[in-house]
């Protein structure tokens, strides 16, 4: 009996550890995707940047929309800023709402 409770927990101690990994995960190469997009911009327009992150996020299955984006830069310089909140199943049918934030500031290369 305590076997199998110790299994259970580890089980569910896995499960939550994968979930967060999976979500952490999205983000980060989210992130990086938005570094990238920013850091060789070009002459792009802001709303150019804009759209692209927006694909992106639709990419890697990040919730950021027009309204919760903000992009700011000139042909040197991009600040990109965002929040989002993700559900995580950190236990079979409990989602806990856990909170991202996005924020670069990246220099423009030519």
């Amino acid at each position: 009996m305590r076997t199998l409770l110790k299994l259970a927990l580890a089980a569910l101690l896995i499960n939550a550890s994968w979930q967060l990994f999976s979500v952490y995960w999205a983000h980060f190469k989210f992130v990086d995707a938005v570094q990238s997009t920013t850091q060789f911009r070009g002459d792009k327009s802001d709303e150019a940047i804009r759209n692209r992150i927006l694909e992106l996020a639709g990419e890697f299955d990040v919730p950021v929309t027009d309204e919760n984006l903000t992009v700011q830069g000139n042909r040197q310089h991009t600040t990109v800023d965002s929040a989002y909140t993700r559900p995580v199943k950190l236990l079979p049918g409990y989602s806990y709402p856990w909170q991202f934030r996005v924020h670069t500031d990246t220099n423009t290369m030519q």
